[in-house]
């Protein structure tokens, strides 16, 4: 059985959306829906990785684990690798996945889509995609596609690329990357030790400095991409997509 541990940043400075982790959706706190899908995957302990009280004591209210990090780290993946090792110091989880705590209609699914690229010994790190489907989506650059070949294992390619452009150029699918990561644990300890790379300060997109030192990236074709929130905009359609669930339920 694989020891996973699911790690979920979170902070209250934000360019488009301050304090957007307790910006509320149906009564509750985003990061608090975030952490309860996290859960709902069933495939490890669930960790909220913040650097704010409120952020922390809001998920603790609702029956969560959070631990307090550095307000100085320069990414997520960062912040991650020092709450798990002062969660799990000892190196029990094999698995570390990233969610990113701007995620509130995450299906729990994903996550298990996530780690399932590591039943092949070959991927350092995996993440997920959808196909593109709306024409707009191709040539957006806020909308990052991942450039890839088959892996051998079905619905898992194999990263070459990750871009803001449109690619690859001609006939076929595009796909869509979404920003989940699952890591082999010496593999996140690895990342975050590299310096940013030349492709990465230039697509800004961090996971090019994996690419770029040698690492393999496996990536899982999903069906669905959940929603985003990195602007008022995106907050509203968040809140309407929860009460259609609602009204469903």
């Amino acid at each position: 059985m694989r020891r996973v541990l699911i790690v979920i940043p979170a902070r209250m400075e934000a360019a488009r959306l301050p304090g957007k982790p307790m910006a509320l959706i149906g009564g509750e706190p985003m990061i608090v829906h975030v952490w309860r899908q996290a859960h709902a995957a069933e495939c490890g302990r669930v960790v909220v990785a913040t650097d704010a009280e409120e952020i922390a004591n809001a998920v603790r209210s609702a029956g969560g684990e959070a631990v307090m990090t550095r307000r100085d780290h320069a990414s997520g993946s960062d912040r991650v690798f020092e709450a798990i090792n002062k969660v799990d110091p000892e190196g029990d989880a094999e698995f570390i996945v990233n969610v990113q705590g701007d995620l509130p209609t995450l299906e729990p699914r994903l996550i298990n889509a996530c780690l399932a690229p590591f039943e092949q010994p070959g991927p350092n790190i995996a993440t997920l995609a959808a196909e593109i489907r709306e024409v707009g989506e191709r040539e957006n650059p806020n909308v990052v596609k991942v450039v890839g070949t088959p892996s051998g294992t079905p619905n898992v390619l194999k990263a070459l690329y990750f871009t803001r452009a449109t690619a690859p150029f001609g006939d076929g699918p595009l796909y869509h990357h979404i920003g989940i990561y699952a890591y082999r644990r010496p593999a996140l300890e690895k990342f975050v030790a590299l310096k940013p790379s030349p492709l990465e300060q230039r697509e800004r997109l961090e996971q090019l400095r994996a690419l770029e030192d040698g690492m393999r990236i496996d990536v899982s074709i999903v069906d669905t991409i959940p929603l985003g929130v990195d602007t008022p905009a995106d907050l509203e359609r968040a809140r309407e997509a929860f009460e259609n669930t609602e009204e469903k339920s």
